[in-house]
């Protein structure tokens, strides 16, 4: 079944879009795209699994909810690939709502799960009680681990990790030491735009290079510096604005050729 349209997060509020979904007991997922790309399941008006790009799960529905930007289709009947989130939505939306101000505050510090944290070097000398659990991220957070890592040795989900250097760091314990610099990405070739415009020209009409455009700034990227990790996302959106299947399907497969050269 085709996907449906729901709205624009930069209009709307995820919580509007759920809610009748939820209400509706409605199975399927919930596709985000953006300049992040997420996903969401439902089962019978429950929320099984959330995925964000660098999360899944509790923490990945969190995620997700804070996001302010990106369009959500959703595609009835499609069944999850995992269940991530064993309780129930009216449970999971409480812990949304109770966490919300804290989440808000962490992600004022811990911008991503690719932060680096240290000890602090504003030491002033005071003693401090600190538990098990803070401990065990203190000795980890040695200027070269980021969050992910951190989570990965200690077996923890990531939002545990968040949760417990906010409060070190509130304690004047951790200061962040940076970020890794990010892998250098590869590009798509320049004929790329040139390619899927002529595509859709063969379908929309003089509209295409303003659809492009359009979908250009709905990603965050340019057309001289658009990565190849989000190009079949990218093409898949595009394809969403074609209203006849049979016309998408032909789009889709004549840029297909271009996508698998770009791997």
């Amino acid at each position: 079944m085709s996907e449906i349209f729901l709205g624009d997060l930069a209009q709307v509020k995820l919580f509007d879009i759920l809610k009748p979904l939820l209400m509706g007991k409605k199975t399927g997922k919930l596709s985000f795209r953006g300049k992040e790309n997420g996903e969401m399941y439902l089962e019978s008006g429950n929320i099984v699994h959330a995925k964000a790009p660098d999360s899944s799960g509790e923490y990945g529905f969190f995620t997700l909810m804070g996001w302010k930007a990106g369009r959500i289709s959703f595609e009835p009947d499609e069944p999850p690939p995992e269940k991530t989130i064993p309780i129930p939505s009216e449970q999971l939306l409480l812990n949304w709502s109770t966490k919300k101000i804290e989440w808000e505050r962490i992600r004022e510090i811990i911008h991503s799960n690719n932060a680096v944290f240290s000890l602090s070097s504003q030491n002033n000398g005071e003693s401090k009680t600190i538990s098990a659990d803070q401990w065990s991220v203190l000795v980890l957070s040695n200027g070269s681990r980021n969050v992910s890592e951190i989570a990965k040795t200690l077996n923890w989900d990531e939002f545990k990790v968040i949760r417990t250097i906010y409060k070190l760091v509130q304690a004047g314990l951790l200061e962040q030491a940076g970020e890794p610099k990010p892998v250098k990405k590869k590009l798509v070739r320049e004929t790329f735009f040139s390619l899927i415009e002529n595509e859709l020209r063969k379908v929309m009409g003089a509209v295409s290079p303003f659809v492009v455009e359009d979908k250009l700034v709905e990603f965050g990227e340019k057309r001289d510096s658009f990565p190849q990790e989000k190009l079949l996302s990218f093409v898949e959106a595009l394809g969403e604005e074609i209203p006849q299947d049979d016309r998408r399907k032909e789009f889709k497969k004549a840029v297909m050729e271009f996508f698998s050269s770009e791997k």
